[in-house]
């Protein structure tokens, strides 16, 4: 009798354990963002009057001009060493990234939109979709053939952890403003200040509505660090986009357009640039071809595609209608 071959390691998944890699990133990159006021990494303390950057008291300049020791043109050009640069050199490294890989922060870092996937993963299994404006249920299934199964009573999982979420974002957010270990220590007795109270009670009902109803239309429309990547993205037709492999549109056949329903910004992968002008980048609907067509000996008909590879995608597209068009005259 042949000896029992016991796995070590889990089997690759198809898309080369790309997602994986992208919630490491993403956890990662919300502990930061829970972290940083505790450890002055980032944040503007109204208490002190002044910003902290890595650990480090940043400040302006202008006490110097109030007390009268410097002049109205130092104390301009002190503001614009200090603060206006700062700022545009790190627009300005989000905007070059965007121009070439598109929303790769938005997709793989940013801490609103892991609580978007989050949400939209738990109202999917209370509903049977990512959100209460999809027209229609999605199919009980995962990419792989694992079976979802939708029940109510999900909604008792996923109303209370949107909140939840609002919660911790309007705490987070008020250590960026206030003395972290000052907000800390009031929660914990019990004994907000009155501003404090307002303000979280605040922040939780208005990102309580939003992460229930508004998630997708916030990243797609309100957000402007999204926007301002998504115009930089647009701008450039050799950015690295979705690639779709149209001359084997048949072999999408065997699939339920599974790429379609994993894309937690409800896009149609498949489709031109222009119609995915919100891609975040995140290559679930990669993941979720990789995984349909993993017996296909040529492989996924989707992946990232990028320089002239990402113009002839482009092109592709608009072939047949040019097609049409020389037949019509």
């Amino acid at each position: 009798m042949a000896g029992r071959i016991i796995p070590i390691m889990p089997a690759m998944p198809p898309d080369g354990g790309r997602q994986r890699l992208r919630r490491w990133a993403q956890a990662g990159f919300f502990v930061l963002f829970v972290l940083a006021p505790v450890f002055n990494l980032l944040r503007f303390d109204l208490v002190a009057g002044h910003a902290w950057f890595l650990g480090f008291e940043w400040h302006a300049g202008l006490e110097d001009f109030s007390a009268g020791n410097i002049g109205a043109l130092e104390a301009v050009q002190r503001v614009i060493g200090r603060v206006l640069l700062p700022i545009l050199a790190a627009g300005a490294l989000l905007i070059g990234v965007s121009w070439r890989w598109g929303r790769l922060y938005c997709g793989w870092l940013c801490p609103h939109f892991s609580v978007v996937e989050t949400i939209n993963t738990f109202m999917r299994r209370a509903i049977g979709k990512p959100s209460v404006w999809e027209p229609r249920t999605l199919p009980p299934r995962e990419p792989d053939g694992t079976p979802v199964h939708y029940d109510r009573l999900w909604w008792l999982v996923t109303a209370p952890l949107a909140v939840g979420f609002a919660f911790v974002w309007a705490v987070v957010l008020l250590t960026y403003l206030l003395p972290p270990f000052q907000v800390y220590s009031h929660l914990l007795a019990g004994a907000p200040s009155r501003n404090e109270f307002i303000f979280i009670t605040a922040g939780t009902v208005v990102l309580s509505a939003e992460f229930l109803f508004a998630r997708h239309l916030f990243c797609r429309y309100a957000c402007a660090v999204g926007m301002f990547q998504s115009l930089a993205w647009m701008g450039n037709k050799k950015a690295m986009v979705v690639g779709f492999e149209r001359d084997r549109a048949a072999d999408c056949a065997t699939c339920y357009s599974a790429c379609d329903h994993v894309c937690p910004m409800r896009l149609k992968p498949r489709n031109i640039k222009r119609t995915m002008f919100t891609c975040t980048q995140c290559s679930q609907c990669i993941s979720a071809c990789a995984t349909t067509q993993r017996d296909n000996p040529n492989g996924p008909l989707l992946q990232w595609v990028s320089g002239e590879a990402a113009r002839h995608n482009e092109a592709a597209f608009s072939a047949p209608k040019q097609e049409r068009k020389t037949r019509e005259e």
